[in-house]
């Protein structure tokens, strides 16, 4: 069974983070959320970053401003995702640029879609 980080996942359901978590899921995945001011989502423990994460992750997906995602990037590049996931908002020429330095070749893309789903296939309630 693959495994995914959903970096910014959330407990909102009206929000990406939080589709993403629950269609990884639907998907079969193994989901690790990551939101260090999130207890819990979806009935799963979040983790404040990556390097809580006890497994390797074969995907990370970022759902966070990029200057969040700017700081998280040594985290994930230790992880060694084999894929390094850039959703809509998440990206800037900067941190595609930091992400290549440390070895990942980032993927500007929905990762929702990626996987056959759609975002608004999930209920905001």
């Amino acid at each position: 069974m693959p495994s995914i980080a959903i970096v910014g996942a959330s407990a909102d359901r009206r929000k990406y983070g939080n589709k993403a978590v629950r269609a990884f899921l639907q998907g079969g995945w193994t989901v690790y959320p990551v939101n260090p001011a999130a207890g819990e989502i979806e009935g799963m423990t979040a983790f404040a970053g990556v390097e809580g994460i006890p497994n390797t992750v074969d995907r990370v997906s970022m759902y966070v401003p990029p200057t969040v995602g700017l700081k998280m990037l040594p985290a994930i590049a230790a992880k060694k995702p084999r894929e390094f996931f850039l959703n809509p908002g998440s990206e800037s020429l900067e941190l595609i640029a930091a992400a290549r330095a440390l070895g990942l070749e980032p993927i500007l893309a929905c990762s929702i879609v990626n996987i056959g789903l759609r975002p608004e296939m999930f209920s905001d309630l």
